[in-house]
C-alpha cells in the first residue's frame, strides 16, 4: 500500500476557468462562435463574395471575444447576474393609501 499514487483534486469547489474566461462566460462565448458560423453560412448561401463574409465575420468575432473577456473580468463569476438583479429593484415605492399596510380590520374595534 505504500507504493499507491493516488491524484488528489485540488479544485473541488471552484469554479470552471478555461484561458481566463470564468463559469458562463465560457457557454457565451460558445454560442457566440456558433451563431457566428451560422450568419457565415447564410451570407455564403445568400452569394456574397467569400472575402466580405470572411471579413464581417473576423470583425464581429474579435469583438464577441474582447466583449466577453472584458465582461468576465469586470463581472467576475456571478457579478453579471446580481448586476441584473439589481436593476430589477424598484429606486421607490410610491403608496398613496394606508390601507396597504394596515391589511385587514382590527381585532379590538
Amino acid at each position: 500500500m505504500a507504493n499507491s499514487v493516488y491524484q488528489i483534486n485540488k479544485g473541488i469547489n471552484q469554479s470552471i476557468e478555461f484561458k481566463g474566461l470564468k463559469a458562463q462566460y465560457i457557454w457565451y462565448l460558445g454560442g457566440g462562435v456558433v451563431a457566428l458560423l451560422i450568419v457565415f453560412a447564410v451570407m455564403y448561401i445568400v452569394g456574397l463574395p467569400t472575402y466580405l463574409c470572411i471579413g464581417i465575420i473576423l470583425t464581429a468575432g474579435t469583438f464577441l471575444v474582447m466583449k466577453i473577456y472584458g465582461m468576465s473580468h469586470k463581472y467576475g463569476e456571478h457579478g453579471l447576474m446580481k448586476t441584473l438583479a439589481r436593476k430589477q429593484v424598484p429606486n421607490v415605492i410610491k403608496s398613496r393609501s394606508r390601507n396597504v399596510f394596515m391589511g385587514t380590520k382590527a381585532i379590538h374595534s
